[in-house]
C-alpha cells in the first residue's frame, strides 16, 4: 500500500478513467467468524499482527474506534522507511460494516488525497466473506498499487486466523 496516489506524472493523469475505473473491489474469505474478522480491523492488539503488506511492521497506531473517531497507522518497511496513513471512522456496525477515510501523510506532515474504504463482513460457511471497496482514487495506477498492498496485507491477515 505504498503511497503513489499523489505521484501523477502529469495533470492529465489526475482523475484518469471513470469513477468505476478508479474504484477498487476485493473480496476474500477468512477462516474466522465475522466478529473476529471485524475485530482484526478495530482491536489494536490484533491489527498489529497483520496490518501492512508482507515485510512491513506497524510500530505505531492510534485508533479511536467510534463514528467520527480518528485513526492513524505507521507502517515501516524492511529498509526502515515509514509510510503513514490516517483517516476517520465514518460508519461502524460491529461484525457487519466498517467505513473509514484513508489518506497518506505527505513528507511535510499534511494529508494527501483522501479515499473512502467500505468493508462488509458476511458469514460464509465456517468463515467470513470480507468485501473491501475503496473509492475516489485519483488514478487507475493509484488503485492498482493499493490492490497490491491490500492483497499482501490480507495474506498477512489470513495468517492471524491460521
Amino acid at each position: 500500500m505504498a503511497d503513489t496516489t499523489n505521484n501523477a506524472n502529469s495533470a492529465s493523469a489526475i482523475r484518469e478513467g471513470s469513477e468505476a475505473d478508479r474504484t477498487l473491489v476485493i473480496e476474500r474469505v477468512f477462516k474466522a467468524p465475522p466478529e473476529k474478522v471485524f475485530a482484526a480491523w478495530t482491536n489494536p492488539e490484533i491489527l498489529v499482527k497483520w496490518w501492512g503488506p508482507e515485510g512491513f511492521g506497524t510500530p505505531e497506531h492510534e485508533m479511536d474506534v467510534r463514528e467520527g473517531g480518528a485513526w492513524r497507522t505507521v507502517m515501516r518497511n524492511d529498509k526502515g522507511e515509514d509510510h503513514v496513513v490516517s483517516g476517520v471512522y465514518r460508519d461502524i456496525s460491529p461484525a457487519k460494516r466498517l467505513v473509514l477515510t484513508w489518506a497518506w501523510e505527505q513528507p511535510d506532515g499534511s494529508r494527501g488525497h483522501e479515499t473512502l474504504v467500505e468493508l462488509t463482513f458476511e458469514p460464509a460457511g465456517d468463515g467470513t466473506r470480507m468485501r473491501l471497496v475503496q473509492r475516489l482514487f485519483e488514478t487507475v495506477e493509484g488503485r492498482d498499487n493499493h490492490r497490491m498492498g491490500w492483497d499482501s496485507s490480507f495474506n498477512c491477515l489470513e495468517q492471524v486466523f491460521a
